[in-house]
């Protein structure tokens, strides 16, 4: 806690950088375990990483760092116990992941070698001589990045996102936390908030020795720069909003009457028998979901039952009924039309195309099984489903029987993917995590609105203030200090006029 010179105020100043030193050495199995592969890599970090490097060695050689060596691991405490042949890598503090001592042994993948290995680290543990060794928790080698100043906590979240992306806009998606582009972002706001801060504590401080017109004109010129800053926030938010369909994927439902070809259009996208394709009508009376990645971007198609008004079965009307319920929460459905069925759509699915539960999702009309009608009937039937439907929507001929058109189909759909998460080649995708996106608007927001209410209030503007940036130090994991404040103060602002 500090005293802000001048004044009765104190602020308290939470460390960022904790340092590692005193903490156990950690290890753990880095590749997924339980799975027979050609290599594993077991990791350790910590000031022991040396120590366990000569025991399994039975060498007192030192390691050279960043060189690649061939070594024989034994067992600690059975010299003649041969574990493996191992790759050992050795990383010298502080130009490290964690920013400690790191080593890499990369072993044979067998489950009885890594098994072998990681009970011979274990066995070194021994607190009465000084060596505290154990296995690593959940995440611990990024806490320790973290702990040390490697990496604020945007980036350590982009580093998750970054192993959890399963498509290539997901892996694009997250590189703008990995990388740090976030991280500049939110110190580039936190430092415009703390000038304007110092600007409000320097009137708060030394208003006295100041003319009342340069305090208006100060003012003046904070709630300005204040403002423009918020809208940036605002739209960044809605960017991260548009963003975050990436990382459940977006959700497609097919629609339309029975044996239009949803069933069809599924295994031709997915190139698999995903679902069972009859001429019997009704054979889909539940909604069948699954992933697909289709041009780099996580999609859940969700096959119906299909939609027809003259349904006995209480089972298939079941299905009807939350095909249309699904439909109303998908963002984007795609209604399949037979060419060669009387009425084309049925009258419960116009209905539900002009119900206004169903305005809010994207859609697209497919015209199947064009190989059986002729260009002019084609031409005929697109001018009635935009005359019945009474809605101005894209239309596609396809034909899951002979491919035609869908090539065209994946183009409109990527396309539409862009969109709906704001990922167009101008504009990459944006993901953070959840945490990050109820900062910016419970805190940061907050506090910048708070600063507008409270504006002709410097003291309690200033405060409204100080609570944003404090919000932004809790995305990056650090904290806003008073000299930080003051050298503003007396760097940029004319004090002794």
């Amino acid at each position: 806690m500090l005293k802000v010179p001048g004044t009765n105020r104190f602020l308290f100043l939470p460390c960022r950088f904790i340092g590692t030193s005193s903490l156990p050495t950690i290890y753990a199995l880095s590749t997924p375990p339980g799975q027979r592969s050609a290599i594993a890599v077991v990791r350790i970090s910590g000031n022991h990483s040396k120590y366990i490097l000569r025991r399994l060695t039975n060498s007192e050689k030192e390691p050279v760092p960043r060189v690649a060596s061939l070594r024989r691991l034994y067992h600690p405490d059975q010299k003649r116990n041969l574990l493996d042949t191992s790759l050992t890598l050795f990383f010298e503090s502080p130009k490290t992941f964690t920013g400690e001592d790191i080593l890499e042994l990369h072993l044979h993948g067998g489950k009885a070698v890594t098994g072998a290995v990681l009970k011979a680290i274990e066995s070194l543990h021994d607190l009465e001589k000084g060596f505290n060794i154990r296995y690593a928790n959940p995440g611990e080698f990024s806490l320790r990045a973290f702990q040390n100043g490697k990496f604020d906590l945007t980036e350590v979240e982009g580093i998750k996102e970054l192993i959890d992306a399963e498509t290539e806009t997901q892996r694009k998606s997250a590189l703008s936390s990995f990388n740090g582009e976030n991280k500049s972002r939110f110190l580039q706001w936190r430092s415009q908030i703390v000038d304007n801060i110092a600007k409000l504590t320097a009137i708060i401080d030394f208003g006295e020795d100041t003319e009342i017109e340069d305090i208006e004109s100060i003012l003046t010129n904070v709630e300005s720069d204040i403002l423009q800053l918020r809208a940036v926030i605002r739209q960044f938010i809605e960017k991260i909003e548009r963003s975050n369909i990436l990382r459940n994927g977006i959700r497609i439902v097919l629609l339309g009457p029975p044996n239009a070809g949803k069933s069809s259009l599924i295994n031709t996208i997915s190139q698999d028998d995903i679902s069972i394709v009859s001429q019997i009508p009704g054979t889909t009376r539940d909604a069948i979901e699954i992933a697909l990645n289709i041009g780099g971007y996580k999609v859940i198609i969700c096959d119906t039952a299909g939609v027809r008004d003259d349904s006995s079965d209480a089972i298939e009307k079941m299905g009807i009924e939350k095909a249309l319920k699904k439909s109303e929460s998908c963002n984007l459905c795609l209604l399949l039309v037979d060419p060669n069925n009387t009425p084309l759509i049925p009258e419960s699915l116009k209905r539900h195309l002009a119900s206004p539960h169903f305005q809010s999702a994207d859609k697209v009309i497919l015209i199947n099984k064009i190989d059986t009608i002729s260009p002019e009937d084609l031409d005929h039937i697109v001018l009635r489903i935009s005359q019945e439907i009474g809605q101005k929507l894209p239309i596609l001929p396809i034909s899951c029987l002979s491919g035609e058109g869908i090539e065209n189909l994946a183009t409109e759909l990527i396309t539409k993917f862009q969109l709906l998460s704001d990922s167009s080649d101008e504009s990459n995708p944006i993901i953070v995590s959840q945490r990050v996106r109820e900062i910016l608007s419970n805190d940061v927001l907050y506090g910048i609105d708070e600063f507008l209410s409270f504006k002709k209030d410097v003291v309690m503007a200033s405060e409204s203030l100080r609570h944003a940036a404090t919000g932004i130090g809790k995305i990056t994991g650090e904290a806003i200090g008073v000299e930080e404040v003051l050298g503003v103060v007396f760097s940029s602002f004319c004090v002794g006029k």
